[in-house]
């Protein structure tokens, strides 16, 4: 029975100082129990998407993708390297087997564009990969500039940043017939406008 006194003047007392109705001594007695227990309360924030690892090297950014780097030579000892596509002095692509449908244009021994094509997994921070929508990718990047694509009948067509002239990496994705994403780059002018490889 003093327990029980000492709780009710111990609940009203609190409940004095807090926002929060007063809570009946069994009520005060199992929340103080569940707030001790680990991994008993949901929280409601979302969770943050992961930056480093794995996930993260799955999430292609204005600056690369993995530790390949839009504006850096191609790092020494990556897996990417040149594997029977175009090359030349001035112009090379080099592809990587731990990142299938991706290749990059290295262009005097710098990264200067991304292309994540058919077979790739990757995606933007935003979700958008190749076969998401035209709408999906207006919803996230609205007042990107649109252009007929080179080789296919609108409705495809190119939409491309409105900050690619500025020399700053850029997005440009390219929609196909059926209005999904065929190809997402990343890089600079002129090279993220290139539409036959280093061309």
């Amino acid at each position: 029975m003093k327990n029980l006194l000492t709780a009710s003047v111990l609940a009203v007392a609190l409940a004095a100082c807090s926002s929060e109705p007063a809570k009946a001594p069994e009520q005060a007695s199992e929340a103080a129990t569940s707030s001790a227990l680990p991994d008993e309360t949901v929280s409601e924030a979302p969770l943050a998407a992961p930056t480093d690892g794995a996930a993260g090297a799955r999430v292609l950014a204005l600056e690369g993708l993995g530790d390949l780097r839009i504006g850096e030579a191609v790092p020494a000892g990556s897996s990417w390297a040149e594997r029977g596509a175009q090359a030349s002095d001035a112009c090379r692509t080099v592809t990587s087997p731990d990142f299938p449908g991706v290749y990059a244009i290295v262009e005097k021994g710098k990264v200067r564009r991304i292309t994540l094509g058919q077979r790739s997994e990757v995606r933007l921070v935003e979700g958008i990969g190749v076969g998401s929508s035209e709408a999906d990718v207006k919803k996230w990047f609205a007042g990107f500039r649109e252009e007929p694509h080179k080789y296919e009948p609108a409705p495809a067509k190119y939409l491309t940043a409105p900050n690619a002239r500025s020399g700053d990496p850029a997005l440009r994705f390219e929609i196909g017939q059926d209005g999904k994403v065929k190809l997402i780059h990343v890089g600079t002018m002129p090279v993220l406008g290139y539409v036959e490889g280093c061309s």
